[in-house]
């Protein structure tokens, strides 16, 4: 477990500093306590990764559930009775598990995983941008188009101008550097750079600046500027943060109906990750879904239990781990421990960090998710992966990441109809001896309902007086509406002076009385 910790530790520094800031901004999107999102981070980090089969996969509080989280605190009246929700939920994904409806991680289309990854990338860089530059009015992890201070990413954007922090701007600037110059430089002159990580220097520094700088009306950071998390004065006003379900609320339907939202939502955000953090792992490892739902389903419970917000695996933490050298899930449990001991023993050293320097970290994670290549590549691969590719992309950009998705899957789902239109059939004609017209038509390995219009259109075309060769000798599969098609064209035939021959791997059959018959009989033709 421990034979990658040279790899594992560095990577887990880098998942913490950049997971601290989402944990709270999350929790302050969602309208919950802050210290939810960093028990949610923690129980992320050590439950889910002890118990996940991902090897650099990072759990904790999402973004894609800050909408239904903020909507539910308030419709089932109170904090408490949302906790019971989560728990709920984390019982209905274990379930979910138990079921093997972990299954449909594997179904989701490689353009589609694509385009997220490079959507989510453009989006952080985008949202990081007003962070960057000293204006922090939206929250860390406030991915959705339409923003909860009523502006949206690119109106957002040109307001950060007008509120420009020169402190912020400026250590910001230099952390980045630091992050380019160890990532294009450093790395490759000697070990003891892949050890102790750019973004943990970029943070010491930003630490420093502010001690030096503080009280300097052109030069300082101001405390809205930097890391904000609860300070407890003791022991009992620590425990004091951790909130417990309200049980005596659960036969209400409307909590029933948010577990099973949120279990649904989660499940299939973590299921995306999944798919993308296995395309991102260098050893290219296959994560068994259905432990991974099971997984987030404790988390889930534990999470719930003492007063965290819901979980899911997590794409940014994720792809922050495996850009930073992670190799096992060591890295995603210590990042865990790393958020539990900080917010216990040094919340004020923490509360010394510039949110600026940790937007610089973030814009780095984004700009290697969406490298400007990859657009290129995709659309040499042709327009059926290009399109749904850069429909996701724009739909995570312009409205939020589940959005954003569905487009795709959706226009992925046409795509294949139409690929599938036109490769369930091959068409050949040929003239013959007597002046009649001979037609072939070969069918694919595998015919659907899917296939019904085209073959149907094209039997339709054949003229009188011909003659048509059905070839099925490669179908293995042959949908019963495409038997009934065959089955009402051979009456349509007749009619028509159309003499039909079916050849199969059983033989040829001339002018066949009844399809239906044929392949009952012979179940291995097709």
């Amino acid at each position: 477990m421990f034979t990658f910790i040279k790899n594992d530790l560095p990577a887990s520094i880098v998942v913490f500093f950049v997971a601290l800031p989402l944990c709270l901004g999350i929790a302050l999107a969602s309208g919950a306590p802050l210290f939810s999102g960093v028990i949610a981070g923690i129980i992320g980090g050590i439950v889910v990764g002890i118990l996940s089969g991902s090897q650099i996969g990072v759990s904790g509080p999402a973004a894609g559930l800050a909408a239904i989280v903020l909507t539910a605190i308030s419709a089932l009246g109170g904090f408490e009775n949302f906790l019971l929700a989560v728990v709920l939920a984390g019982i209905i994904q274990i379930v979910l598990g138990f079921l093997k409806a972990g299954i449909i991680g594997y179904y989701f289309p490689s353009s589609v995983i694509k385009g997220m990854l490079t959507g989510i990338g453009i989006i952080i860089i985008l949202k990081q941008i007003p962070h960057f530059f000293g204006y922090n009015m939206i929250p860390e992890g406030n991915f959705a188009f339409m923003q909860v201070d009523g502006e949206n990413t690119f109106s957002e954007i040109f307001k950060t101008f007008k509120y420009l922090s020169f402190g912020s701007s400026l250590i910001a600037t230099i952390g980045l550097a630091i992050l380019i110059l160890w990532d294009k430089v450093l790395l490759k002159k000697a070990k003891i750079f892949r050890l102790i990580q750019g973004p943990l220097v970029a943070v010491v520094i930003g630490i420093i600046y502010v001690l030096i700088t503080t009280g300097k009306e052109n030069l300082g950071i101001s405390s809205e500027h930097l890391v904000s998390v609860p300070i407890p004065s003791d022991i009992s006003s620590f425990l004091g943060q951790f909130r417990f379900p309200n049980f005596r609320a659960i036969t209400s339907a409307d909590i029933w109906i948010t577990a099973f939202t949120i279990a649904l939502v989660a499940s299939l955000e973590t299921l995306l990750c999944v798919e993308a953090t296995d395309k991102l792992d260098p050893e290219k490892r296959v994560t068994p879904t259905n432990r991974e739902l099971i997984a987030q389903g404790s988390g889930n419970i534990i999470s719930g239990l003492i007063g965290g917000l819901p979980i899911t695996q997590v794409i940014v933490r994720s792809s922050a781990n495996i850009q930073s050298g992670g190799k096992t899930k060591m890295a995603a449990i210590i990042h865990g421990i790393f958020l539990l001991i900080s917010v216990v023993l040094i919340p004020r050293l923490l509360n010394l960090i510039p949110l600026s320097v940790l937007a610089s970290i973030l814009l780095v994670v984004g700009y290697k998710l969406a490298k400007p290549a990859l657009f290129k590549t995709m659309y040499q691969l042709g327009w059926k992966q290009f399109i749904p590719f850069i429909v996701t992309v724009i739909g995570i950009i312009f409205t939020d990441l589940l959005v954003g998705i569905s487009l795709g899957i959706m226009v992925g789902v046409v795509v294949i109809l139409i690929k599938s239109y036109q490769n369930s059939h091959f068409l050949h004609m040929e003239d013959i001896s007597n002046g009649k017209v001979k037609y072939k038509i070969t069918l694919a390995e595998e015919v659907t309902f899917f296939n019904k219009g085209a073959i149907l259109k094209e039997l339709d075309q054949l003229p009188e007086d011909s003659y048509l060769d059905l070839d099925v000798r490669k179908t293995r599969y042959l949908d019963n509406d495409i038997i009934e098609i065959l089955e009402d064209f051979s009456e349509k035939a007749k009619s028509r002076n159309i003499y039909i021959k079916l050849i199969s791997e059983k033989g040829i059959v001339e002018n066949p009385d009844s399809y239906i018959k044929f392949f009952n009989l012979n179940p291995k033709v097709a």
